[in-house]
């Protein structure tokens, strides 16, 4: 497999600023750093995306993959990110044919950073097939608790999403953004970026911060990922689309509480598990 050549265009996460609290006392804290990247695709400008800088080059290869704008990584001769000029340069090998009528229609999608998507979000859904696979509920808790020891901008500041990808109770890779979409591109970039064999979707879980809307249900099947956990919940279209595609639905997943929505049959039940849990708050009433 010939891997595109990738800048590390490495930018500034946070940054410093004065705030009052609620003391009238002057407070320094940090806030994240949101910056615009214009996308180019063979010099013809295709969108601007707001990110937090992470991991730009990454953002813009899985934005193409998501959009169906390139097929595989094969494609994509390489990927150079400037933030003097806030731009990144994609080339490709042989150009993107009808680029031009396929990019005509732009979808602005809910959520924090406003995610643009091209053409109908549903085109091509119900082509997608998952793979068989389940989770267990100790595996779901696993998954719960890294995130929650995971280190990231949101402790230190605030006002991002976060994503990652889990083999079982292993975090793959946590990427943040200022918006859930871009952070799921750059998840996708990154497995493109893996050994193929061991980057199928089968026996991964995806998991976000953000609510699960029909973007992230239909991003997470297109890349073979049948689970998504949420730390938040799900929108009437996400659950729609899901529905559709058997894919598991796991939110309001914090410490031992989850609701699973749709897909129940991947999740393996261990209610024991929650007992101690459940009795503790039905005894204090909280």
């Amino acid at each position: 497999m010939s891997l595109p050549f990738l800048t590390q265009a490495n930018a500034p996460l946070t940054c410093e600023v004065d705030a009052v609290n609620e003391c009238g006392e002057l407070h320094e804290t940090s806030i994240p750093a949101e910056r615009a990247l214009t996308v180019y695709v063979d010099k013809r400008e295709l969108v601007t995306l707001m990110t937090l800088g992470a991991h730009p080059e990454l953002l813009v290869l899985g934005f193409l993959r998501n959009q169906r704008l390139v097929q595989s990584v094969e494609e994509v001769e390489s990927i150079t990110v400037d933030w003097d000029v806030g731009a990144a340069a994609v080339k490709t090998r042989e150009g993107i044919s009808d680029i031009e009528a396929r990019t005509s229609k732009r979808v602005v999608t809910t959520g924090c950073g406003q995610g643009s998507v091209f053409g109908d979000l549903m085109a091509e859904v119900d082509k997608l097939v998952l793979p068989a696979a389940t989770l267990s509920q100790r595996q779901l808790y696993g998954i719960v608790n890294a995130i929650r020891l995971q280190e990231s901008t949101y402790k230190s500041s605030g006002s991002v999403h976060g994503c990652a990808l889990f083999r079982g109770e292993e975090m793959l890779v946590f990427v943040e953004d200022v918006g859930r979409h871009n952070a799921i591109d750059a998840i996708a970039g990154w497995m493109w970026l893996q050994d193929a064999q061991a980057m199928g979707g089968a026996d991964k879980v995806f998991y976000t911060t953000g609510r699960l809307t029909s973007e992230m249900v239909i991003k997470s099947a297109q890349m073979g990922v049948p689970i998504v956990v949420s730390r938040s919940g799900i929108t009437q279209m996400g659950h729609e689309v899901a529905q559709r595609l058997g894919l598991c639905t796991i939110g309001r997943a914090t410490n031992k509480r989850f609701l699973c929505y749709t897909g129940t049959g991947r999740l393996e039940l261990q209610p024991e598990l929650a007992g101690a849990s459940l009795h503790a708050h039905l005894a204090t009433g909280a």
